[in-house]
């Protein structure tokens, strides 16, 4: 069990995520994706999907937007007996650029932070990778 491991996924982010004016996505959009790279780190830790028990200190920090590509980042801060905390971070690396066109985009020279929280991972007494 190593604290620092980091497990990153990146996601585009589709027109039909899309739910708000501005072709804003809520901000649920997000946290699911942390419960997927929380489930690649438990695996990884544990061999076990573990349980995502809960979140705290969520952040929205600015816009996620259809035609945006996502990268969320969970790396693990502490280790317990059967608990393991992780921090999470989103950030759009790309975004659509409509001025420029229908289908533009634009690769960010500096990702924008999306989303940041704390979760906490929940794993059976004994996992797997420990037995």
């Amino acid at each position: 069990m190593t604290v620092g491991l980091t497990v990153t996924h990146r996601r585009y982010v589709t027109y039909a995520d899309a739910h708000y004016a501005g072709n804003l996505v809520n901000g649920a959009y997000v946290l699911d994706l942390f419960g997927d790279v929380g489930t690649e780190a438990s695996i990884r830790m544990d061999g076990d999907e573990g349980l995502l028990a809960s979140y705290s200190d969520v952040q929205f920090r600015a816009p996620v937007r259809a035609g945006d590509v996502i990268e969320v980042t969970a790396t693990v801060t502490a280790v317990g007996r059967r608990s393991r905390e992780l921090r999470f971070e989103a950030q759009v690396v790309c975004r659509a650029d409509p001025a420029r066109g229908d289908s533009a985009a634009t690769v960010l020279t500096e990702p924008i932070v999306v989303v940041t929280a704390t979760g906490t991972v929940v794993v059976p007494a004994e996992p797997i990778g420990l037995r």
